[in-house]
């Protein structure tokens, strides 16, 4: 196969990947009642996992049920910051995960576009910023174990100023708002 071939066969098979998320995005609704591809944001399922560091409140923590061969997970929180500076949730850790990737999503013109977000996520002052599905989120990639619906998954939530917290975010069905 020749360098041109393959290049324009994988530009097609990008078109094809970016014109089927456009799809999906599209298609939210009868998405939703699909299991593992709720696209609301919604509430925090009950029993959501909390936590208080200094200035920042943390609420709604959970993430999904991973389903059969899926390669990553997602969790989710709302982190209200009280206090009258800013700060920043710079990187997440868990040792059920090999790496944890803060990520935003957006739809742009017709296509739904993800992205890591290296610098991490501001909390101003004063706001909520909430991490949910089809938004802002935590990817768990390279995990050992696949999450199971009524387990928890431990993460480790890093920010700027108010410093380091522990927190255990309980496993819900896959299709959980």
């Amino acid at each position: 196969m020749n360098r041109r071939y393959a290049a324009a066969l994988v530009i097609s098979a990008t078109t094809l990947s970016f014109s089927a998320a456009a799809v999906m995005a599209q298609q939210g609704n009868a998405m939703n009642s699909m299991s593992g591809m709720h696209m609301d944001a919604g509430k925090a399922p009950a029993g959501s996992a909390t936590a208080k560091l200094g200035d920042l409140d943390i609420s709604g923590g959970y993430v999904r049920a991973m389903l059969p061969g899926q390669p990553v997970g997602g969790g989710y929180i709302t982190i209200h910051n009280g206090g009258s500076s800013d700060d920043r949730l710079t990187s997440v850790t868990s040792s059920a995960a090999g790496k944890v990737e803060l990520h935003e999503m957006k739809v742009e013109g017709q296509i739904m576009k993800m992205r890591e977000l290296k610098e991490g996520i501001a909390i101003p002052a004063g706001a909520t910023v909430t991490l949910s599905p089809n938004s802002l989120h935590m990817m768990f990639k390279q995990v050992k174990t696949p999450f199971k619906q009524g387990s928890t998954v431990p993460v480790m939530l890093m920010f700027d100023k108010a410093g380091m917290v522990d927190i255990a975010l309980p496993v819900v069905a896959p299709n959980a708002s």
